[in-house]
Parts: structure tokens; C-alpha cells; sequence
């Protein structure tokens, strides 16, 4: 479960597996030990964490700018129980959306004055790779297939007073008609482009964290995607 909250990663691992204690700057104890805002800096692990810590934590993430905090790590007894137990405290959404190349190029838009990757949200009844293809075709005006599944995120976010977890399904995608590319103005979309190598290096420098993760996870397993159907799901 690779999610994001406002932005910040935060991992849940089972506590058996064991950590990397070196690469964090701030360990905190599990238990009952109450988390405070000055804390929380650079990479932080909340070792063997309990459900209030979690709770907490989210509580905190959510309400405050907390500009000086990179990564959020817990481990856990039972990570499945963990995952149930945050999922069940939010709204969830299902999204979809995908990475479109074209020989060396990569397509990004440009959104709120970031660079991202066209997504949207997944229609009633609709599948995340029939979802991914229509949103990725509708924000930028192209034809395209999908090729793989390259990962899922999830992110954390307040809409209306809600608690809100989103979880976007993420497919590589190849151009078939890129001749009327424009992008879709209703969804706040200022620019499509294709990103050479050195380009989308230069762009990721203003894009969100998970879109970094994402385009990472792409890159590690370019040549290992498989032809799927529409029929696909997950």
C-alpha cells in the first residue's frame, strides 16, 4: 500500500520484516507514546506503532503544514489489521490513469501550475484499465492502449469536511494518435507535452511525490509490461 498524505509518503510495514534504523532521522517507540509536531523531521519511523499512533499521526498529517517532515514509516504486528484500520477512516475513491509514451517520449500535462499525469476519477461499473484509458484520452485528446499495469497509490485528502482516500490504479499506455492532442480546459489542464528523457528529469523537479513514485516504478519495469485486454482490472 504505497500512499501518500498530503503529499507525504507514509509506509506501513510488518514489524517481523525489521527496518533500516540508520536511514531514519527521528524513531519514535510504539506503545502508547504520544506524537508531537516538533517530531516530526526529515524521515521518521514510528516503530512497532499502535492503531492511536496511526490515528494520530494521520490526525496531524491532515491538519497541520508540516514542511520539515519527508517520509513517515510505521511498523506494525499486524499490517493487515493496520490497512483495515485506515481505510475504514475515510471516504474512499477509485481512480485511474496512466503513462503514455510515444518511442522515448513520455506525456505530462500541466496542472495547477505542477506537472502531473493524466487521471481522473473511475466511472459506476466501470473497470480502472476501461477508466484509464478514458480519462488519459478525454484530458489530453489522443487515442491510446495499455499495455500494463505499472502500480496503485493511494492518497489522503480533506474535500468538504471529509476524510477522503484515493486509490488510482496506474497503466502504462502507448500512442496511437497523438494529431489532435489539446488538452482538456474544463479540467483545469493548462498543457500537454511529450517529455524527452532530459525533459521529464527537469519536470519532475515540479511535480507531486507520488508522480515521481509512479514514473519511478515505470522506468524500473519499462520492458516488462505484457499486452492486456480491456477486460483487465485491479
Amino acid at each position: 500500500m504505497k500512499l501518500f498524505v498530503n503529499s507525504i509518503p507514509v509506509r506501513i510495514q510488518q514489524l517481523s520484516k525489521g527496518v533500516k534504523i540508520s536511514k531514519y532521522d527521528v524513531i519514535v517507540n510504539g506503545g502508547n507514546k504520544n506524537i508531537y509536531v516538533g517530531m516530526l523531521l526529515g524521515d521518521v519511523l514510528i516503530n512497532d506503532a499502535s492503531l492511536a499512533q496511526i490515528d494520530r499521526m494521520f490526525k496531524l498529517m491532515r491538519r497541520k503544514r508540516l514542511l520539515k517532515l519527508r517520509s513517515v514509516t510505521f511498523t506494525v504486528d499486524d499490517r493487515e489489521s493496520a490497512r483495515h484500520f485506515v481505510k475504514n477512516r475515510f471516504k474512499i475513491i477509485r481512480a485511474a490513469g496512466g503513462i503514455v509514451s510515444k518511442q522515448d517520449d513520455v506525456l505530462m500535462i500541466y496542472r495547477l501550475n505542477r506537472w502531473d499525469l493524466p487521471k481522473g476519477k473511475i466511472e459506476k461499473d466501470e473497470t480502472p484499465v476501461l477508466g484509464a484509458q478514458r480519462e488519459v484520452e478525454e484530458e489530453c485528446n489522443i487515442q491510446v492502449s495499455i499495455t500494463g499495469k505499472i502500480c496503485s497509490t493511494w492518497h489522503s485528502y480533506s474535500l468538504n469536511g471529509k476524510n477522503v482516500l484515493k486509490k488510482t490504479c496506474w497503466y502504462a499506455m502507448k500512442c496511437i494518435d497523438d494529431s489532435e492532442m489539446k488538452p482538456q480546459i474544463t479540467e483545469d489542464i493548462q498543457a500537454v507535452e511529450w517529455k524527452n528523457p532530459d525533459a521529464l528529469k527537469e519536470a519532475l523537479f515540479n511535480t507531486y511525490p507520488s508522480i515521481r513514485y509512479v514514473v519511478k516504478r515505470y522506468q524500473s519495469n519499462q520492458g516488462a509490461f505484457s499486452s492486456i485486454g480491456t477486460e483487465g482490472n485491479s
